[in-house]
């Protein structure tokens, strides 16, 4: 999962861009980039959060009228600055992509690629496999009298052939700024406006939120399959979405998505509340009285609040979070992530001492974020602790942009509730039901559909057997271990599942 901008206006767009990407940087920590043009593309990029990235001196030779950026969150290949978006390319015409997504065909696309065409791309990044698809449908075409026609078939060539999840904004240099998405509509882009004395600026982000920072009115949701291109005139064309039920992905409303977004009309925190009132009925059924309900902020807050409010038990902040430390979910290592636990939540001893406390999380992943969080709260004097996912059980891979890729990783494809309560040292694990997550998404028809796979195994592309069998064997071959395999063994105290 990663964060991108595009804009397109009469003055330069850097220091918006700045300020899109510093919105977007949950979305994204381990690299970021930007790339403007005027008569030329001026790129810069590099590892770390956006104001580590970028100093005035490199927004100063940022210069142009049309920009994109992205921040990165490593799901394919190694975390290293060659892999940092945007790319570019020089013909035709001139070319810079940005995308969030994650592509499952890439061997047969590379491969369409080189014998086709005569590419080879650089190096692991999905984007490559987009933009020179595209470039390489963009070419054909007559380059010297380039029809909005003419960009849009090159799209919709390229939605065909690559499959998976993206949303995509590219440069095309002299030409304007074009955005589009995969069919199933699985990641966000949204498109907004700003009228200055100058005339408009325009804005694709992959959040709403960026646009309360910067005065842009929302104009619109990229549509599933949708292609919006915006020329030099400013004039907005647009490819209509294709006619198949959208796919949008469940777990933006669950964690990715910052709560002050609003995605296909639905204001997030508003969607995490109403998934803490689905889980008062289990907490009853269950039996559990706590004293209290806490979240593990951030993502758990909202949760929280709801369930604290259905059952009519206090909801408290018993959780501190340094604000300073990242999100442990898209650190790239086990040891990384349970370091940041340990050094960004501290409990408040006076608020959780001698109570029964339930603690509301987004999701329990792997478990070993959640089992941390439970020693914390026992440490600090809890008497009983009931940990509470305001998501259902992650069984299967996300193959779409998320760092779920192999069962083996999922604590919950391989043990039972039980199971998972011992392990995490829980007095009770209670999990949404995945029935209820269908129904509280399934009442507005007019936005369409959502992708559930991670929690049902369904996947909206068809069948994905050999793209996961060669995710396993990429991992297994980093980790030294050909098979691909761990073995895993359940004591009678907690199951140990293999940790990525």
């Amino acid at each position: 999962m990663c964060g991108i901008v595009g804009f397109h206006g009469p003055d330069n767009v850097a220091a918006d861009m700045i300020v899109g990407l510093t919105a977007l940087q949950h979305r994204g920590q381990d690299a970021a980039g930007i790339a403007t043009f005027d008569d030329s593309f001026h790129l810069h990029k590099g590892q770390g959060l956006v104001n580590d990235v970028f100093k005035p001196k490199h927004v100063k030779k940022l210069k142009g009228h049309t920009g994109i950026g992205h921040v990165r969150y490593t799901t394919q290949g190694a975390n290293d600055s060659d892999l940092a978006q945007p790319f570019t390319t020089s013909y035709p015409f001139g070319l810079a992509m940005v995308h969030n997504g994650n592509v499952i065909n890439f061997r047969e696309v590379a491969k369409r690629l080189h014998e086709k065409y005569h590419v080879l791309p650089k190096t692991t990044n999905d984007l490559e496999l987009i933009m020179y698809t595209f470039a390489s449908e963009l070419r054909v075409k007559d380059l010297d009298h380039l029809s909005v026609v003419d960009i849009f078939d090159a799209v919709e060539t390229t939605q065909e052939l690559v499959k998976g999840a993206y949303a995509t904004i590219t440069i095309i240099a002299g030409h304007g700024l074009l955005a589009f998405t995969d069919p199933l509509g699985i990641r966000p882009l949204v498109l907004g406006r700003r009228d200055t004395p100058a005339g408009p600026v325009f804005a694709f982000v992959s959040e709403s939120t960026c646009f309360d920072y910067l005065d842009f009115k929302f104009i619109k949701n990229v549509g599933p399959g949708q292609a919006i291109f915006i020329d030099n005139n400013f004039q907005v064309h647009y490819k209509n979405p294709y006619a198949v039920p959208k796919h949008f992905c469940a777990f933006e409303h669950i964690y990715f998505a910052r709560e002050d977004s609003v995605i296909h009309g639905r204001l997030v925190a508003r969607e995490r509340v109403r998934l803490g009132k689905r889980l008062a009925r289990k907490v009853a059924d269950a039996g559990l009285k706590p004293d209290m309900v806490i979240d593990v902020p951030s993502s758990g807050y909202f949760a929280a609040s709801g369930l604290a409010e259905a059952i009519g038990v206090p909801y408290r902040r018993a959780l501190v979070k340094n604000n300073h430390m990242g999100r442990s979910f898209i650190v790239p290592t086990q040891a990384g992530r349970e370091d940041v636990v340990k050094k960004k939540l501290n409990p408040i001893r006076e608020f959780v001492e001698g109570k029964k406390v339930a603690v509301v999380d987004d999701s329990i992943v792997r478990g070993t974020t959640s089992r941390r969080i439970v020693r914390l709260l026992r440490e600090a004097g809890a008497t009983e602790v009931y940990f509470i996912s305001s998501a259902p059980p992650i069984v299967s891979p996300c193959i779409y942009g998320i760092d779920m890729a192999m069962s083996t990783e999922l604590i919950a494809a391989n043990y039972t509730e039980d199971e998972i309560c011992r392990y995490i040292e829980a007095d009770k694990v209670i999990y949404q039901d995945l029935e209820d997550l269908e129904e509280l998404f399934a009442e507005d028809q007019d936005h369409g559909g959502s992708c559930f796979a991670c929690f049902s195994g369904k996947y909206p592309t068809g069948d994905v057997t050999h793209y996961l069998r060669h995710v396993q064997e990429e991992r297994a071959s980093h980790r030294g271990d050909k098979k691909g395999k761990k073995n895993l063994s359940v004591s009678a105290k907690a199951p140990e599942p293999t940790e990525h």
